[in-house]
């Protein structure tokens, strides 16, 4: 069978969503599918590259730092090349895994099925979120508030330009929608995430199905140190702030002091990083693996306060594998991952103040507890989840949908 992936974003590039999609082009190649990913070129890599059993093209779609959620959309001279046509006329399945949206009508108006997936909430919220920043929580509505969307663009630009750009997000959004609703299939990464998306899409749930992402191989780390890890960046959504009264609280309460080593900091200015020493941050920009790994070697837990529905966080799944104690809010797909861990501790999405309980307890167990717990998660999490399974149910769908053309 012949599959066609087109996604603005491809693996090492993006992130989870990005990383799963790396996942199923190998998991595919290394079986009887051919694959061919169509994706965006950035300086220094090459327009054709063949490995792992599956084909990348890279194309010049937009630069970095552009809006990659509607950059690929405005590409129509791509999206109606005779390049792209004949890509899509050699494909049994066209499949969808970010925001190439646009693609979706073009493939089916050339006679071929669809597969959408879907790693946030694109068809109920222009966001992708479903999150109301200016209200501080998960929506609540059936209808996207475009005051909302505008509340969060000016946080990143000036008001003629948030203004411009909340109309852009809304408008588009009907046209995202109605593109989505078109494919043969769509899939969600978790049950919560599907149970929302059916919850205010209802036309759509006839379409939904669930596949939990391929898992990365990754061996345990031994623990050699006494540390927290927080891998989110400043991001209010990954839950930063909440961490941080957490640690404020902690320092007022006159708990121990704790060292947490953040990642993904894009700030790193002397004041800044001061600032945050001073509640036990060590911050640090984008890692290398090897880094990385050392860093996760000084950690025994991993902190991931969320305040989002987080449909499946990789970052949760990579700590179970990596043998750690996790601590989480109760939020999205974050209970999916952690059911049935014994070294896994979940608070309220906000609450900071049992976070900072819950942290205290962590840093008071013995290096022994702390490991014990930590290759028990990591043996109960292997248990439920299998990238073979994931593979076998993708597909599944695959054979499915191509089946009906």
């Amino acid at each position: 069978m012949n599959v066609l992936f087109l996604s603005e974003l491809f693996y090492p590039h993006g992130g989870g969503a990005e990383l799963a999609t790396y996942l199923y082009a190998k998991l595919l190649g290394e079986s009887e599918f051919n694959v061919v990913v169509v994706t965006n070129r950035f300086s220094g890599e090459p327009e054709f590259s063949r490995n792992e059993g599956f084909a990348v093209y890279r194309l010049p779609l937009f630069k970095r730092g552009k809006s990659v959620k509607y950059s690929v959309l405005l590409r129509v001279d791509v999206l109606f090349s005779s390049f792209l046509r004949k890509w899509v006329k050699w494909a049994d399945v066209v499949y969808v895994p970010r925001y190439w949206f646009s693609a979706i009508p073009f493939a089916k108006s050339c006679g071929k099925p669809v597969i959408t997936h879907l790693h946030d909430y694109v068809p109920i919220c222009p966001l992708a979120t479903f999150f109301n920043s200016k209200k501080g929580r998960v929506c609540e509505n059936t209808l996207c508030s475009l005051n909302c969307i505008y509340w969060n663009e000016k946080k990143n630009f000036s008001l003629l330009k948030a203004a411009g750009s909340a109309l852009l997000n809304f408008s588009i959004y009907r046209f995202l929608k109605r593109c989505i609703k078109s494919s043969d299939a769509v899939l969600c990464v978790s049950k919560a995430q599907r149970d929302i998306l059916a919850m205010y899409a209802p036309r759509l749930a006839s379409k939904l199905s669930v596949i939990y992402n391929p898992m990365p191989k990754l061996s345990p780390i031994a623990i050699n140190g006494g540390d927290f890890g927080f891998f989110g960046g400043a991001s209010y959504m990954k839950g930063f702030p909440i961490l941080k009264k957490a640690l404020e609280y902690g320092i007022l309460r006159g708990l121990e002091p704790i060292t947490v080593h953040g990642t993904k900091f894009k700030s790193l200015e002397r004041h800044f990083v001061d600032r945050l020493r001073a509640l036990g941050f060590l911050v640090y920009g984008k890692l290398g693996n090897l880094d990385f790994e050392k860093i996760y070697g000084m950690t025994k837990a991993v902190i991931v306060p969320s305040v989002w529905h987080e449909p499946l966080p990789y970052v949760v799944a990579e700590a179970l594998l990596r043998g750690r104690v996790v601590i989480a809010s109760r939020v999205g797909g974050i209970p999916e991952l952690l059911c049935g861990c014994e070294g896994a501790f979940m608070t309220d999405a906000g609450n900071y103040k049992h976070l900072a309980e819950i942290i205290d307890y962590v840093d008071n167990m013995n290096v022994e507890s702390v490991v014990d717990l930590g290759l028990k998660n990591r043996h109960i999490f292997l248990n439920r989840f299998s990238t073979q399974d994931s593979f076998n149910a993708f597909s599944d769908v695959l054979r499915a949908v191509s089946r009906h053309f």
